[in-house]
């Protein structure tokens, strides 16, 4: 990321929960609401319009849901490729786990406290997700097919599989780096090579494809 403000895209059908979320972010140094929407329907277009850095994701809305909209957000070769922050109620709200296969890059519940929801816009931003992990093992779980014995075609060194390891304890790449003693730009070439290697577009796929074959125990 550049010293420009991180521009931030709000969707949710609620109209008082999308000036709240307004009010908090507008508060922050470095982040700027870039635009509202109030159904999924209207993601693509806005997101075209004014660039999101990282899209506010409500799961329930009226016409298109959140599922679809992030599915319809990752199909488009966007500049930036937006992260999208699910923003829920709930944390064992079934569309939560349907987001994050469709590409949602972590969620964060609407109860959190305003210096939480900053924290979470830049934590995505910078390349982490931001996930409970109990919620990611209840992912692997739900779509659990026969295990296979170890990681399908994957020959991960030893710091990848312990990276990997942490980050299905829900570790920022920063959190990472101070467990292994290491450099942050370290891990992040970790993490990428392991996503290579896995064959998976994010941390949130590399974690359960960790669960669903075994790896790491559920």
């Amino acid at each position: 990321m550049t010293d420009e403000p991180l521009r931030v895209l709000i969707v949710d059908d609620d109209e008082l929960v999308r000036a709240g979320l307004r009010a908090i972010l507008g508060a922050e140094d470095g982040l700027t609401v870039v635009g509202e929407a109030g159904d999924g329907a209207e993601v693509v277009p806005l997101a075209v319009r004014s660039r999101p850095h990282v899209v506010l994701m409500d799961v329930r809305m009226p016409r298109l849901d959140g599922i679809q909209a992030t599915r319809l957000l990752r199909e488009r070769d966007l500049d930036p490729q937006p992260r999208v922050l699910v923003v829920t109620t709930f944390e064992n709200d079934e569309y939560v786990y349907e987001a994050l296969r469709a590409g949602a890059d972590g969620f964060l519940l609407k109860r959190s406290r305003p210096a939480q929801i900053a924290e979470a816009v830049r934590v995505v931003a910078r390349g982490d997700s931001l996930l409970f992990p109990s919620a990611v093992r209840r992912l692997a779980a739900a779509y659990q097919p026969a295990r296979a014995a170890g990681l399908p075609g994957a020959r991960l060194t030893e710091r990848e599989a312990e990276v990997l390891a942490l980050m299905a304890e829900g570790l920022s790449n920063a959190e990472i780096a101070g467990r292994l003693f290491l450099g942050v730009e370290t891990v992040k070439t970790h993490v990428g090579s392991l996503l290579g290697k896995l064959g998976v577009r994010d941390r949130t796929q590399a974690v359960v494809v960790a669960y669903r074959s075994g790896f790491i125990p559920l």
